[in-house]
């Protein structure tokens, strides 16, 4: 399906951002990404990506190349409030190359963007376009037209197929231009820092994912060798989205407490937003990723969600007549699998965040289950595949 001669204008140069605008390239468009930053900066730690993310990247080519800056831990172990060991060991490794076909792998987010932005430098109909300090998209009944104040303080109008907002969760593209809801703070905070690994090498181990549970927070930790460093996730509750002390969790027991001496003030609060709005399209208008459905990051599935969404958008606008139908057909594709990963997400939150004593019946559950349960519980995360995904 190829896409020769069809234009399109991306609104944030972002993870969801850059995998859009490569995939409309590899069908022949011609993509302009427009970015309010003066460079590619992807903010925050680490992230996860699963092989239903990692299908997607690689059929645009990026496999090896995610391959040098990422791990592929070999389990997630979990960790009980106060525990030593871990209650159970989730494999991951090689076992979900071999049911899944493709890595579970973790990394740090600069070098995903990185990746990406160099794959879109290396197309000759992909231009970036940073310091964008404004514009304005007027729909039609032939594609848009898009009004762009440049950093330079030139203006200059552009017509396109269509307009595709990855402008993130507090979306210009949602609010000002489909008329849909602000983000909602769901009180609570993520706390990130990245520190040296021979910091914290008695706590966590080299090759794993290690989630510490407790009562009103859990830590998740991994390692970034590319980097060597550790990647630190605290999530706790949070009454605003402002906040300046240094996150202290109650009774977080021995491991968490070293832990996070070792990371000491460097901590960065990051308020935690959601997004749920049915409105993903309006004519030849629409939006990806934490744009249409920002969640809470209890499944490791945000960045996923974003990169599935360009992998399934793109061949919809370049094998459909309209931008409007091809967005139609997307949100009707992707709605109902974002709504059912934004509830599994916010319900892991709940249970993570247990008191005692209903933290020993969750205890108890996950350790009858066995260290393979979660490759069934999850087939239907995991395995989904996208036509034409490696």
């Amino acid at each position: 399906m190829p896409a020769t001669g069809r234009n399109y204008i991306v609104a944030g140069a972002g993870i969801a951002g850059m995998t859009m605008a490569l995939a409309l390239a590899k069908f022949g468009a011609t993509v302009v990404v427009l970015e309010r930053s003066p460079n590619v900066q992807e903010f925050g730690a680490g992230l996860q990506i699963s092989p239903n993310a990692r299908h997607c990247l690689n059929q645009l080519g990026l496999g090896e190349a995610l391959d040098r800056v990422s791990l592929e831990p070999r389990a997630l172990d979990l960790y009980p409030q106060g525990a030593q060991k871990p209650l159970l060991s989730m494999e991951l490794g090689p076992v979900m190359r071999e049911r899944f076909g493709a890595p579970y792998a973790v990394m740090h987010r600069a070098d995903l963007a990185d990746v990406l932005y160099k794959a879109c430098r290396r197309f000759a109909n992909i231009d970036l376009v940073f310091g964008v300090r404004h514009w304005d998209v007027v729909s039609h009944a032939r594609g848009v037209t898009v009004a762009i104040d440049e950093a330079n303080g030139q203006s200059r109008t552009t017509r396109a197929n269509g307009f595709i907002g990855a402008d993130g969760v507090h979306s210009q593209t949602r609010i000002g231009l489909l008329d849909g809801p602000k983000a909602e703070f769901r009180n609570r905070i993520a706390w990130r820092a990245l520190i040296p690994f021979e910091h914290v090498s008695g706590q966590i181990a080299p090759d794993r994912v290690s989630v510490f549970f407790g009562a009103g927070f859990h830590l998740v930790c991994y390692p970034l060798p590319h980097r060597g460093q550790v990647n630190l996730a605290l999530f706790m509750p949070g009454a605003t989205p402002e906040t300046s002390a240094q996150p202290r969790p109650a009774k977080p027991g021995p491991r968490v407490e070293a832990i996070l001496a070792a990371a000491g003030d460097g901590w960065t609060a990051w308020p935690m937003y959601t997004v749920e709005t049915p409105i993903w399209h309006q004519g030849n208008i629409g939006i990806i990723g934490d744009a249409a459905h920002a969640m809470v990051p209890f499944q490791a599935q945000g960045a996923a969600m974003g990169i599935e969404d360009a992998a399934a958008l793109a061949p919809l606008l370049a094998g459909t007549e309209t931008a409007e139908a091809a967005f139609s057909r997307y949100a009707e594709m992707r709605q109902p699998r974002t709504r059912r990963i934004a509830a599994l997400s916010a319900e892991n939150g709940r249970i993570f965040h247990l008191p005692w004593p209903l933290s020993v019946a969750r205890n108890m559950v996950i350790r009858l289950q066995g260290p393979r349960a979660h490759l069934k519980r999850l087939n239907w995360v995991y395995s989904y595949r996208l036509a034409g995904a490696d």
